[in-house]
């Protein structure tokens, strides 16, 4: 028998510990959302009322929920094969799957290592950059360089690249080194010389530079030029400086193009993916490197990238991720979002003139809105009033701080998208009234 509501929030509130969380706040008055399922771009809770998903649950849900291919390949894949060690054993959805990465992937990415989320993609695009300098001349290659403002994951390794302080100063003195060089969203020119400078500075002694190409996610969806990209790519391949593209969040589609690098016509020497890269229905993600990259491994055993996950590469992350890439092509799923990102982007243009309102942006399929606070940051809570009003409406719209934002489903429905817009708009307007 199902559990009732109030039965599963008392257990919940009892045993579960919920990430980016106050604990205490949260087992005195918090309300969540229970959800039973879900269909497209809509979560559907206990009493059968339905929200729009309007981060496709953290930016994972890239096809909505549910969609009949993924769901087809993974039952399929269930009766096969569901878990084998990818250490010395390979099997067909792995093989097929890196060998249509590397078809997809920016010019030169030529090898594919599997993990289960983003925050270990990142961190084994950390020890692949740290160990190929080790053991091809440069031992004293050991810095990495990062934006103000990035978010590169959660385990220690790429907490160190962090540029949102809330998440990273806890940990600082147990960190790695990382400099974080600054980024303008509103022009690139002096930002981008302090970043050549830095780099032709201490070119010997740094390992990588590590980026969110042109959107920074959980640091408050800040969009960056183009050209600032381009050039770092230009700067870092004359300084023989490893480029790191984080395309976790970017990627698929979610900025326009495939990939996010694609707006500034650049290739990094390894490139990350998760979120999207299965649809939402299982950990999986890809560290994509050079052959260059890959060569500086090969020789004596010892040579070797020791790094690997218990469910790397498993066959049924790896069949879901390869039906989405076959999705993708067969739905054409990025040309039909061009028209949706064009009504999202004139729907927070729309809102810049709001009072209350003290900035607005948006690049391919999300929006944001900057609300006017005495502070900003994650921690800020002007945001999450706004979550409530549009949770009374029917949409679930979790800030970031005082950053209200949308990132649906890339194939959300015309009418879905059209109510997601509504609901944006009006619970802003309320909040801000």
């Amino acid at each position: 028998m199902k559990k009732s509501r109030e039965e599963l929030v008392e257990l919940d509130k009892r045993y579960v510990w919920h990430p980016y969380t106050q604990m205490q706040e949260y087992i005195e008055s918090g309300e969540p959302l229970v959800i039973s399922h879900a269909k497209g771009s809509r979560l559907f809770d206990q009493d059968g009322r339905s929200y729009i998903d309007g981060n496709s649950s953290w930016w994972t849900a890239l096809l909505g929920h549910q969609h009949p291919r993924l769901i087809a390949a993974l039952k399929q894949q269930a009766d096969e094969l569901c878990h084998t060690a990818l250490a010395g054993i390979t099997h067909e959805p792995a093989a097929l799957l890196a060998e249509a990465l590397v078809k997809v992937a920016p010019l030169g990415l030529t090898r594919v290592l599997f993990s289960d989320n983003g925050s270990t993609a990142l961190e084994a695009a950390i020890k692949m950059a740290l160990k190929f300098w080790q053991q091809n001349g440069y031992p004293g290659r050991k810095r990495f360089v990062a934006l103000e403002g990035a978010f590169h994951g959660e385990t220690l390794g790429v907490t160190a690249l962090s540029g949102v302080e809330v998440f990273r100063r806890p940990f600082a003195d147990v960190l790695m080194e990382c400099i974080h060089v600054p980024l303008e969203v509103d022009g690139y020119e002096r930002a981008f010389a302090v970043a050549e400078r830095l780099l032709r500075d201490k070119a010997q002694e740094i390992a990588a530079v590590v980026v969110e190409p042109l959107l920074q996610g959980a640091g408050g969806m800040r969009v960056y030029a183009a050209e600032y990209l381009k050039r770092l790519r230009a700067v870092t391949a004359e300084l023989d400086i490893l480029l790191v593209a984080d395309e976790v969040f970017t990627g698929y589609g979610r900025t326009g193009p495939m990939w996010a690098c694609e707006h500034a016509g650049v290739a990094p020497d390894i490139l990350c993916s998760a979120k999207g890269f299965s649809g939402g229905l299982l950990p999986m993600a890809a560290t994509l490197a050079s052959e260059r990259v890959f060569g500086g491994f090969l020789g004596d055993p010892s040579r070797a990238l020791h790094y690997g996950h218990t469910y790397c590469g498993n066959p049924l992350g790896a069949r879901v991720a390869l039906e989405v890439l076959a999705v993708y092509r067969d739905e054409s799923i990025l040309e039909l979002a061009r028209p949706k990102a064009q009504r999202i982007k004139e729907t927070v243009q729309a809102l810049a003139e709001v009072e209350g309102v003290s900035a607005v942006r948006s690049l391919g399929m999300v929006g944001a809105v900057e609300l006017q606070s005495s502070s900003s940051g994650y921690l800020e809570r002007a945001g999450w009033r706004v979550y409530e009003e549009a949770k009374k409406r029917g949409a679930y719209l979790r800030p970031l701080g005082n950053i209200v934002y949308m990132a649906p489903a890339l194939n959300i429905s015309e009418v879905d998208l059209e109510e997601l817009l509504a609901i944006f708009t009006d619970s802003i307007r309320a909040v801000l009234k």
